[in-house]
């Protein structure tokens, strides 16, 4: 199970421009704490053909962003990204190239590869969103245990994270229903879904879809019985 949750299995760094950020890591959430220096190291060398940049905010320039947003430094904006009216960016902020932050939406130290939609009423702290993942309206990332405990990422075997802020990490091409939340330390794997109104904790694997903590099934096993039922029919 550890080895599934290793940055080259749930997550494709050719997805981001913050590949450099997760070389020589195991874990993604080892790289959480180095974002805002990594932002202002990348900063830096950012073409001044291709971003504005402004009180530590790089901002691509076919980027669209509404006036009502809010985005504070340092924070990259990549290319053809979209920040929404009533956006709230705090900081420590990488949202990748062609993705989507929404209404009333706020992030804070947290990674956005490509293509990531986060369009309605959602919370991203502390967390990592692969390639094409997408949260529904009002799923949220609960970044800080009730207790203040520091976070423990509840796999095969337990590995301490050292970290008392640790959002959700999500692999490729997850969907995430609406109304959902991520629990501290949640990891889901590539092509996973989860349903509406779901609280979610542990290391949910790649290619299942989650009804409840007790039915975590095989996305094969859905395609074979919805074959096996229009046969029936």
């Amino acid at each position: 199970m550890e080895s599934s949750i290793e940055i080259t299995y749930i997550l494709d760094l050719s997805k981001t421009i913050a590949a450099d950020l997760f070389k020589e890591t195991q874990y993604p959430w080892q790289v959480l704490p180095k974002i805002q220096s990594f932002i202002l190291s990348l900063g830096k060398n950012l073409s001044s053909d291709k971003y504005i940049f402004k009180n530590d905010i790089w901002l691509a320039k076919n980027a669209k962003v509404a006036n009502s947003a809010q985005i504070y430094g340092p924070t990259i904006i990549d290319e053809n990204a979209e920040i929404r009216p009533g956006a709230f960016i705090r900081g420590n902020v990488i949202v990748g190239a062609g993705s989507v932050v929404g209404n009333s939406t706020e992030l804070k130290n947290a990674i956005l590869f490509d293509k990531v939609q986060v369009p309605h009423y959602n919370y991203v702290g502390d967390s990592i969103l692969g390639y094409k993942a997408h949260l529904g309206a009002g799923a949220i990332t609960s970044n800080v245990k009730s207790d203040g405990e520091k976070i423990v990422i509840h796999a095969k075997n337990d590995i301490k994270t050292g970290l008392k802020k640790l959002g959700a990490i999500l692999g490729d091409c997850v969907e995430i229903g609406c109304n959902a939340v991520l629990n501290p330390g949640t990891i889901i794997g590539r092509n996973s879904t989860i349903y509406p109104l779901s609280s979610v904790r542990g290391v949910i694997p790649e290619n299942h879809i989650y009804k409840s903590s007790s039915c975590i099934i095989p996305k094969n096993k859905i395609h074979d019985s919805l074959t096996i039922s229009k046969f029936m029919v």
